[in-house]
């Protein structure tokens, strides 16, 4: 009979580094397919940047490029520890440095920084959980989410004038709330999609909309309040009601819908940061080593669309 291993200190120290650097790149992989998927109503894509006049599709590349190490640590301090304040603690210490190197990567452009609240706490969810089931993973990153933060900044941000204004929660509530609008609708919805035989491209634009069509999104609310949240959510969903993303109908409601969204500065930010943690979640679950590419950029250069 062979000899077993014993498991040792260092050999479990090995196995949290090495999928702890696994759910980073895919956390940063995500942030990538969700920044190429073209088109993108409003959000920054292949072709153009949307309704941004400070960001770019080499801003978007660039913030994540600078925030993936910071889900690798994310992930490691989570790996043995409890779910506890202390480990709350910890977490947001590590996103606020996140953040700082984004807004360096940036030049000041706010690219990811709900992103980085919501794929950091299910990373560090998968991380400590070693689970792989979206609504698991999305109760413990809830779990964790609702822990207090003592030491979270005094500044008053965007989310919480619209919190103020119109009474939507945002990132914060998303994660309260363990990820109601990706759970229940995000993947279902691309999942969906790709049963019917739809693309890969346009299965994510399919959950986009989904998305976009039931989120009260705090980016969309700030910038134009609720007749613009109102644009959104009736725009996302006559696409999806004339035949939804690769149906002739529904692409070309989806372009009319982006024109319109540039042309009153409409950006469905958080939606864009959903997709992303949809995106991840789905590779979680189907165990897969990396998010595929969804070739939006060569069928953008070929001229599609």
């Amino acid at each position: 009979m062979a000899q077993l291993s014993p498991i040792t200190k260092s050999s479990q120290r090995f196995d949290a580094l090495v999928r702890s650097e696994w759910l980073s790149e895919l956390a940063w992989q995500s942030l990538i397919a969700e920044a190429e998927l073209t088109p993108k109503p409003g959000l920054v894509d292949g072709r153009s940047s949307g309704s941004h006049s400070d960001l770019s599709l080499d801003l978007m590349r660039r913030s994540a490029d600078a925030i993936a190490p910071f889900f690798t640590r994310m992930a490691l301090a989570s790996a043995d520890a409890q779910m506890d304040t202390s480990l709350r603690a910890v977490v947001a210490s590590i996103g606020r440095e996140a953040e700082a190197a984004m807004l360096r990567a940036t030049s000041g452009s706010n690219a990811h920084k709900g992103a980085i609240w919501v794929l950091g706490l299910l990373v560090c969810a998968a991380s400590l959980s070693e689970g792989s089931d979206p609504e698991f993973v999305a109760e413990a990153a809830g779990y964790l989410a609702r822990l207090p933060d003592r030491a979270r900044p005094l500044a008053v941000s965007h989310g919480d004038v619209v919190l103020e204004r119109y009474g939507a929660t945002g990132a914060r509530g998303e994660a309260y709330g363990n990820f109601r609008h990706v759970v229940k609708i995000g993947l279902p919805a691309l999942k969906a999609a790709r049963k019917s035989g739809r693309a890969e491209r346009d299965s994510r634009l399919a959950a986009l909309l989904a998305i976009m069509s039931h989120l009260d999104d705090t980016c969309v609310l700030y910038r134009g309040g609720p007749e613009a949240q109102k644009i959104v959510h009736e725009g996302a969903a006559r696409v999806i009601k004339v035949g939804g993303p690769g149906s002739t109908d529904g692409n070309a409601a989806l372009i009319a819908l982006g024109q319109e969204l540039v042309s009153l500065r409409i950006s469905p930010g958080g939606s864009a940061d959903l997709l992303a943690t949809t995106l991840f979640l789905d590779a979680l679950e189907c165990d897969l080593e990396r998010v595929e590419n969804d070739n939006s950029l060569v069928e953008e250069n070929n001229g599609e669309n």
